[in-house]
């Protein structure tokens, strides 16, 4: 198969593997020589073309979803080391990526594929010098060997776990065990630690093929940022493949990825515990009422909250601030006391959202809800009482 040929169908099957939680420009085909570019989205917000590519289509794992899965008919190729790399500079020379995303199925074995990878990278690097971003793909069961291999290589690595548990994996794969996911984690940040390497680690989950709960899933995330220093979480919400065993099953609603990652950043920006968060008895986060304002409906008691003599944790739990405006709030009382909702410095969405639980200088803030606002509270407080029980945040 021509390198044009294969850089199309290994592209676009690494579209299954998320770099970026803003990851919302599909791979992008140019006409030319039929590449395929994905953009991550940096914390600033600035896009990055990377070249998100498979080694290898051809695997030998039976992942239940996997368009990719042993014994599923499809075209199966592969590139040698020699001619991604090539390829890769080629595109980079071109100023058309800026970074490389790879990763590859299990084709012969973990260590066979790894080392491929492995490869591709090290010509990267030192064949043609490029000293930019790489996110590479640890395979599951890997050994430490190649995982301190892909330390020394990458500024990126990531394992997907997939699913939170034995007992969810077990619904995706007969034969992953979850300790050939979680192991290559824990051995990449013990080695990164004794090393001192400055490359983070991520993960991501397939969210809703194997019945698993948002509360599950949370609660793995957060094991994993705590014991590992995890860097991020992905989460990808099911689709069905056609020929695979799960083609029948439903898709998940998009609407549940968007509340996890809503979720993840209280994990990790605002000081949130998963137990503090609010599920339905499902044990799912709710599908009306993002899970910042749930808990602060559930919680009348820490409100009405007065904005000049709140600490930051404080600030950080009223709906509409955020860390940023958590912290130029903080700046604006040392000015001098904060009388009006446009003291506070917020836009204007922010501020509707934060004024009916804040006080200033002792007093409510006066404001409006626009009509749609009105009526998505309306929504989310009528769903909110239904699925939890609470009657009222005032």
């Amino acid at each position: 198969m021509a390198v044009e040929d294969k850089i199309g169908l290994l592209g676009r099957a690494a579209q299954y593997d998320v770099c970026s939680a803003c990851e919302s420009v599909h791979p992008r085909e140019a006409a030319d020589i039929g590449h395929w570019v994905s953009y991550a989205v940096r914390a600033d917000g600035k896009r990055v073309p990377l070249l998100k590519v498979l080694q290898s289509n051809i695997c030998e794992n039976d992942c239940a979803y996997c368009a990719f899965r042993s014994g599923r008919d499809t075209p199966r190729t592969a590139f040698t080391p020699d001619e991604l790399a090539r390829l890769f500079d080629e595109l980079v020379r071109r100023r058309l990526v800026e970074g490389l995303f790879l990763s590859s199925g299990v084709c012969g074995n973990v260590g066979r594929a790894t080392e491929r990878m492995l490869a591709t990278v090290e010509l990267v690097r030192k064949r043609y010098a490029f000293p930019g971003y790489v996110h590479l793909k640890i395979l599951p069961g890997a050994e430490e060997a190649a995982i301190a291999a892909s330390l020394e290589l990458a500024n990126r690595v990531s394992v997907n776990v997939e699913a939170p548990g034995s007992h969810r994996l077990r619904a995706l794969s007969k034969h992953k065990e979850i300790e050939q996911l979680l192991g290559p984690l824990r051995t990449a940040h013990r080695l990164r630690t004794e090393n001192e390497k400055r490359v983070s680690m991520t993960t991501q989950f397939v969210v809703g093929a194997a019945g698993e709960s948002d509360r599950e899933i949370l609660s793995l995330t957060a094991v994993l940022y705590r014991e590992v220093r995890l860097s991020r979480a992905y989460f990808s919400a099911f689709r069905p493949v056609r020929g695979t065993p799960l083609e029948g099953h439903p898709p998940t609603p998009t609407w549940r990825e968007h509340r996890l990652y809503q979720a993840d950043f209280l994990l990790r920006q605002y000081g949130f515990r998963v137990d503090e968060l609010v599920f339905d008895e499902m044990g799912h986060l709710l599908a009306g009422a993002d899970p910042k304002w749930a808990w602060a409906y559930s919680h009348p008691d820490h409100f009405p909250i007065e904005v000049n003599t709140a600490t930051r944790d404080e600030l950080l739990r009223v709906p509409g601030i955020g860390p940023q405006s958590a912290d130029d709030i903080l700046a604006r009382r040392r000015q001098g006391r904060l009388r009006t909702l446009k003291d506070l410095g917020l836009s204007p969405a922010a501020a509707r959202r934060a004024a009916p639980w804040i006080l200033l200088a002792g007093r409510r803030p006066e404001f409006q809800l626009s009509l749609w606002d009105a009526v998505a509270e309306e929504e989310s407080g009528a769903l909110f009482k239904e699925t939890t029980g609470y009657a009222s945040h005032r």
